[in-house]
């Protein structure tokens, strides 16, 4: 089962629960800040944060190692836990995995939330994007460390800048005599990057399924939607009041980051009931 934790309000027990998903090389870390706030204004909803497979503390799942397989793993999980889920929020990689999962949500209300993330396909030849980089850089370097601050050392003399460098650290695990170990398998995530950049998930989106709502939103710096995407995303809800797209002028791929009050104002505006 994946790795999780479960982020309830204080002042009630919540309804329903909004799963985060991170993108590739994340983990659920990453998105603990924006779903304290999101369970702070939506009192009515818990969070769940998910390690995606060969990801923070869900490393070892066997393959194949495809968006299916890591959206069936989600599956999974909803089906393990006693608790109603209502919803997803998924970054980069983990919005195609919400997607992917939503085609076995017809007729279950559920709020999607994809951020910066196409549900085109990809270009076949990664070799100039910023993640085959930081791969590339991961692979030359060996696995296990002396500490935490020699990794990330390492990482930013490698030329990636040093908030990346603290971020890949996060993956860091610490073995039995004390050194740090890089966690996730890169040939397992090589073959998630590569099962992301050759499906196209636009017929969920063009026809969601019965009870869903897909909130799009798009880093108006990022490169992640090509202009035919943001054409093709805003025609779709021009004619689909399930569908809706914003632009965040000021971020990058990293919305939550470059904007966290935005994304927040976002998230709230969606009605209380998903129809």
């Amino acid at each position: 089962m994946l790795a999780h934790s479960v982020i309830a309000p204080k002042s009630a027990a919540p309804g329903r629960y909004m799963l985060f998903l991170h993108g590739i090389l994340g983990t659920r870390a990453n998105w603990r800040g924006i779903a304290r706030r999101f369970v702070g204004v939506r009192p009515g909803w818990g969070a769940i944060l998910v390690d995606l497979r060969e990801h923070g503390d869900s490393l070892g799942i066997g393959g194949p190692h495809t968006l299916s397989a890591a959206a069936a793993d989600v599956t999974l999980l909803e089906e393990s836990l006693d608790l109603p889920i209502g919803g997803a929020l998924g970054h980069s990689f983990g919005g195609k995995v919400v997607l992917q999962w939503l085609r076995g949500r017809d007729g279950q209300p559920t709020e999607a939330w994809i951020v910066d993330a196409s549900p085109s396909v990809s270009s076949a030849k990664q070799d100039a994007s910023a993640t085959a980089e930081v791969l590339r850089v991961l692979a030359a370097m060996p696995r296990t460390w002396a500490s935490r601050e020699a990794f990330v050392a390492a990482v930013a003399e490698a030329g990636q800048p040093e908030p990346i460098a603290h971020w890949l650290a996060k993956n860091l695990r610490r073995t039995d005599d004390g050194h740090r170990e890089f966690g996730p398998d890169l040939g397992v995530i090589h073959d998630l990057i590569q099962d992301y950049a050759r499906t196209d998930l636009w017929d969920v989106v063009e026809a969601p399924p019965g009870g869903c709502t897909l909130d799009f939103v798009i880093g108006g710096r990022s490169a992640a939607f090509s202009e035919l995407d943001r054409e093709r995303i805003a025609a779709v809800a021009e004619r689909d009041s399930r569908v809706r797209v914003y632009l965040v002028e000021e971020a990058g791929h990293w919305v939550h980051i470059d904007s966290p009050d935005r994304l927040i104002a976002l998230l709230t505006s969606r009605p209380s009931e998903t129809p």
